[in-house]
């Protein structure tokens, strides 16, 4: 079977993580609720008439590949597999507005064109004219996962030689007013909103579009080789150290092999217990850190963490900003990811140098 190496990475996150080594410009926000997008100069990518027409998430994702595209000194590409939770919600909710505002007459289609998920896989296919397997997976927040599965798959077995892999989300005003009704959003008024010592439910939200390279072969330009993912959609506390322990050793790996764990503490204290255990116990010697402090959290945040865990390995540093513990090794070789959201949909991804 060959193996799946990640040759090139492309992030448009609420940091700048473009034009940068790696978070060096990194701001820790306390005080908002929803973190925004640090944009990039979008008409660098991509032509001024194209733009106003585009959603802000199809925008980020075109971006996030060509800078991936550029990272791995690649042109064409055998499939285009991305993942996102909520799609094009901003053009959904335009949409759904515009049927109310007009009694459901004389509407314009494009918002309902641009509105489905499978949007940003097909401009970023026009974009680059490949007309090879492009699918989107939406399974909340394992949508990226998912497509890092099939990804990763259609290496092994011989299908596609290099394949663009990306999870985008982005935020839309109305959607975003539910999710602070359900409390999936932290309540205004509670800052500052720590995500290591959380004091209240719900999480800080953002958004976000991260893009990988994956080929066959190892390049002057590869970051980490993909050892597995695994998905599993419902777990207890009490089982989470057992299924990595598992999922361990179908890699011929222990605990102590690891030589960072980077996990998806998002502040939302009914939940982040799933977390705590494993950094009190299983992994109290080994370095731990954290990411949705800086990303936010959403469906497709653990792209985010896939991207600072290939600039961990690639770079062999870990920036302060990330680390919940002092715990230092001397190189990381091997990095495990894990994530949930609300106590479903736990995922671990395994990278190695």
């Amino acid at each position: 079977m060959k193996k799946t190496y990640i040759n090139g990475v492309g992030c448009i996150s609420t940091q700048k993580t473009f034009d940068t080594v790696f978070l060096e410009e990194a701001v820790h926000n306390q005080n908002d609720t929803i973190l925004s997008i640090v944009a990039p100069v979008y008409k660098d990518f991509i032509t001024p008439a194209a733009i106003r027409r585009m959603a802000k998430g199809v925008k980020n994702g075109i971006v996030a590949s060509a800078l991936a595209l550029k990272d791995a000194q690649l042109e064409n590409l055998d499939a285009i597999i991305t993942g996102t939770g909520l799609g094009c919600i901003e053009d959904s909710e335009k949409f759904l507005k515009n049927i109310l505002d007009n009694n459901e007459e004389f509407l314009t289609p494009t918002s309902f064109i641009q509105s489905t998920h499978n949007t940003v896989g097909a401009q970023i296919a026009l974009s680059l004219q490949c007309k090879g397997y492009n699918f989107t997976y939406v399974n909340g927040a394992v949508s990226f996962e998912s497509a890092l599965l099939d990804a990763k798959m259609q290496i092994e077995e011989n299908e596609a030689n290099s394949v663009l892999v990306g999870g985008i989300d982005e935020n839309g005003e109305y959607t975003t007013s539910l999710f602070k009704l359900m409390g999936r959003i932290k309540q205004d008024g509670n800052q500052p909103y720590d995500v290591l010592n959380p004091t209240s439910t719900g999480a800080v939200f953002g958004e976000g579009a991260s893009f990988f390279v994956l080929e066959n072969e190892k390049k002057s330009t590869t970051y980490a080789q993909v050892l597995d993912v695994e998905i599993k959609n419902t777990l207890e506390e009490n089982e989470i150290e057992g299924e990595i322990i598992t999922f361990l050793n179908a890699n011929n790996l222990q605990i102590s092999d690891i030589d960072a764990v980077v996990l998806g503490l998002d502040g939302n204290i009914t939940f982040d217990s799933y977390y705590k255990n494993l950094t009190e116990n299983a992994f109290a010697k080994t370095p731990q850190l954290y990411y949705k402090h800086l990303s936010g959290e959403y469906d497709t945040a653990s792209a985010f963490a896939l991207w600072m865990a290939a600039k961990v390995i690639k770079t062999q540093e870990i920036p302060e900003i990330i680390k919940v513990n002092s715990v230092e090794k001397p190189a990381y070789n091997t990095i495990l990811l894990y994530n949930q959201l609300n106590g479903k949909n736990h995922s671990f991804t395994l990278l190695s140098k």
